[in-house]
């Protein structure tokens, strides 16, 4: 495979948009984890992290989610869909899954594939991705069928949520949010901006788009096109471009997958640090 031809599936699965466990709980895995986090004092404290698989449906699809949340928190609080990228439902969308929860959200890391999915090389991710973005009612069915079972949980407050996306995953929230899905914010990352449904009146989210500025993914066109969108709806949203920064910079796997398939894919320490604080930011001031 040439890597012109590689490159061009990356490139269609970022902006396809622009183209067109178990359900039973006591068959649910759970996961018990503990990270260290810092006390306002400065010294380390256990939070607990519980991690359950679940399947939630549409009417012809069944998807297989990740949920996460702090079990000691007794009262209702936010929820947050974390949205894939190209490669599938992964170890990766529940690891922010999990940061989500460290910070006392509840989390699910949604699978926009159907059946826990997941692509092994780009010429898969750009055939399941370019499968789903192509006919943009699959995708909203998939993604208000995830938004039905974060609701659902007993421990989220069904009147704040959120949805935040990598890649493919932002492209998807930030078109959801353009087709005015009930969102209290959004935030997308190393995502396209030329999106099927382009910024309109019926936005109800606030707004952070977190991109690279190497990123050869995502074109000035394009961005000066979706910022003058957004402006022209008076839309309450930030758009931040990280110097140097190329597609992927918050994955610390980018590196190994952009050697293996020879693309240009790379972790940003400083940027996908930076990010993660304008997202903190963005759902303290929602929140």
């Amino acid at each position: 495979m040439k890597i012109n031809n590689i490159k061009f599936l990356l490139l269609i699965g970022v902006i396809s948009f622009s183209i067109s466990c178990k359900s039973d709980k006591k068959n649910k895995e759970e996961v018990i984890k503990e990270p260290e986090v810092e006390t306002p004092h400065g010294g380390p404290e256990m939070t607990m992290i519980k991690g359950e698989e679940i399947s939630y449906k549409t009417d012809s699809t069944t998807m297989k989610g990740y949920i996460a949340y702090n079990p000691e928190l007794k009262e209702k609080r936010p929820g947050i869909l974390v949205v894939h990228e190209w490669w599938g439902h992964n170890e990766y969308s529940r690891q922010r899954a999990d940061m989500l929860a460290e910070l006392g959200y509840v989390a699910l890391a949604v699978d926009m594939y159907g059946d826990g999915k997941q692509a092994k090389h780009p010429n898969d991710a750009g055939k399941f991705s370019g499968m789903v973005m192509k006919n943009i009612e699959v995708a909203k069915a998939r993604f208000d069928a995830a938004l039905k079972a974060l609701k659902s949980n007993p421990h989220v407050d069904a009147n704040e949520i959120a949805a935040i996306g990598y890649c493919f995953g932002g492209s998807v929230v930030l078109t959801m949010a353009n087709m005015g899905e009930d969102l209290d914010a959004v935030a997308a990352f190393h995502s396209g901006v030329q999106l099927p449904v382009m910024p309109t009146d019926a936005i109800k989210a606030k707004i952070l788009v977190c991109n690279g500025t190497a990123d050869p993914f995502v074109s000035e066109e394009s961005i000066v096109n979706y910022t003058k969108a957004m402006d022209s709806v008076n839309a309450n949203y930030e758009y931040i471009a990280y110097e140097d920064a190329v597609h992927a910079y918050t994955s610390k796997d980018a590196d190994s997958l952009g050697k293996k398939f020879d693309l240009p894919l790379a972790y940003n320490k400083e940027a996908d640090e930076k990010s993660w604080e304008e997202l903190k930011k963005l759902l303290d001031e929602v929140f």
